[in-house]
């Protein structure tokens, strides 16, 4: 048996072994979501009027705050550039399955060993080509997941400007409340003082016990206090607006002065009664999908590395020699090696890499299925919180009229000494706390609009164009 036959002997085993690696696990099946939703729908509709809903509050600023934070956010300029990493890593992948050709040009001159001779000029310009031929697979494995993760990065693009719409309305949404609290505040404020300037001319007058001008005294205070703070809410309410949208807060003043005071609080957009739909069309979940593809597809890449790889190289070239007045031209190609590479022992690097990417899958499987049962969540959360700021907004409207009713002819009764400051304050107080109540009834239910928004995907869907090279730009 010659030496060939014999190294042939020894490695067939080996690669027999290599070659019967197990296949790719299955994709990860669909994670049980219920048949509909437990909470119930403000109403039903199509996913797509989720996109931009927030035009149809008829509020032109909100949207130009939206648009203005989508071009100044920082969260959206780093997915913005996972986009782009992204697509360069895929062409990476590519071109691996390709060959390459690379270009050289050189020059030299020298002399020979013999010092009388005359000086060698030799100018080459030449062309290598290399292919590694991909026979189980491993690059078309990586190309496969640079493709899933470019997929998963431009979902998390759209995901991130329905983020950053979500905060702005939220914030937005949080500005109005405050200034119509601070409406109620002042207003209050105003009723306080005056109660309390008619106590003291009373207790001047010795009509009215100096304790009960002191009570009236103190309840204005107390007036003033709040309403104070309810500015400095306020305040910061914008500071905030203006750190999201990078607008001048003079500027963002005049626009939030300019918009209109009231807004629609009936249904702002449907939403698909089926949750499997409502799930397919969030990017976080559709990203967590592809995470899974892609581990997939680098455990097929460790797998495949360790088996025979095989590549194949050339050359060709062209070139002239001059020396002591006389050009010799030349011409040389090649074609090979043809190169066998066959593992045998690399200190279990290559089985460890496999083992890694099959933890990776296993771990992207898990993921995926508890972004799953979040995203679930999510919406049902905020159809309950939907459907509880609707059926508790009537009571509310409901105490707001009447403790307001109560309050005023308590007032009329103090005015004409028919009932005391006490009695007077304590209307008062059960008034503001009802108007104040119901302000914050409707911030909560703006609230659940937005998260149920966010909770659906915003209107994404899973093809959705691919974002142009002019949106990924930088603003």
């Amino acid at each position: 048996m010659t030496a060939l036959q014999r190294t042939c002997t020894w490695l067939a085993p080996l690669w027999l072994a290599a070659c019967a690696s197990p296949p790719l696990p299955p994709p990860p099946e669909a994670a049980a979501v219920p048949a509909h939703w437990h909470a119930p729908l403000p109403h039903h509709g199509d996913l797509a009027d989720l996109g931009h809903w927030w035009e149809k509050l008829g509020d032109p600023v909100l949207v130009e705050l939206v648009a203005a934070a989508q071009n100044a956010s920082p969260t959206l300029a780093s997915a913005r550039s996972r986009v782009l990493q992204a697509r360069a890593a895929r062409t990476s992948a590519r071109a691996a399955l390709g060959p390459t050709l690379d270009a050289s040009v050189s020059a030299s001159r020298g002399n020979a060993a013999d010092p009388s001779s005359s000086p060698l000029t030799v100018a080459e310009a030449g062309l290598q080509a290399g292919w590694e031929i991909d026979l189980f697979g491993a690059n078309l494995q990586a190309a496969r997941a640079a493709d899933a993760r470019l997929e998963g990065a431009t979902a998390l693009w759209h995901d991130a400007r329905v983020s950053v719409a979500a905060e702005v309305a939220n914030q937005y949404f949080s500005r109005r409340a405050c200034e119509r609290l601070l409406t109620v505040a002042r207003s209050d404020g105003d009723s306080r003082q005056q109660t309390a300037r008619l106590s003291d001319l009373s207790a001047k007058a010795g009509f009215t016990a100096p304790g009960t001008a002191a009570l009236a005294r103190a309840s204005a205070a107390e007036a003033r206090a709040r309403l104070t703070q309810q500015q400095a809410a306020c305040d910061i309410d914008l500071k905030a607006l203006v750190a999201l949208t990078a607008l001048s807060e003079p500027d963002l003043k005049q626009k939030l002065a300019s918009a209109p005071a009231s807004r629609p609080q009936d249904a702002l957009f449907s939403i698909a009664s089926v949750p499997a739909r409502v799930i397919a069309q969030r990017p976080d979940v559709f990203n967590a999908e592809r995470d899974v593809v892609a581990a997939a597809a680098e455990l097929g890449q460790a797998r495949a590395q360790r088996l025979p790889r095989l590549s194949l190289n050339g050359s060709i070239s062209t070139g002239v020699a001059r020396a002591g007045g006389v050009s010799t031209d030349f011409q040389t190609w090649s074609l090979g090696p043809l190169t066998l590479n066959l593992p045998l022992f690399d200190g279990g690097r290559r089985a460890a890499g496999v083992d890694a990417a099959q933890a990776r899958y296993d771990e992207a499987v898990a993921l995926y299925t508890a972004r799953v049962r979040q995203a679930v969540r999510e919406v049902e959360e905020a159809l309950v919180n939907l459907q509880s700021t609707a059926d508790r907004r009537a009571d509310a409207e409901l105490a707001t009229e009447g403790y307001r009713a109560s309050f005023n002819a308590t007032q009329s009764r103090y005015q004409a000494g028919l009932a005391s400051l006490v009695e007077l304050e304590d209307a008062r107080r059960t008034a503001l706390a009802a108007e104040t109540a119901l302000v914050t009834l409707e911030r909560e239910r703006d609230t659940a609009w937005t998260a149920l928004y966010r909770a659906a995907g915003g209107g994404w869907t899973p093809d959705a164009p691919t974002p142009t090279d002019t949106a990924l730009a930088r603003p």
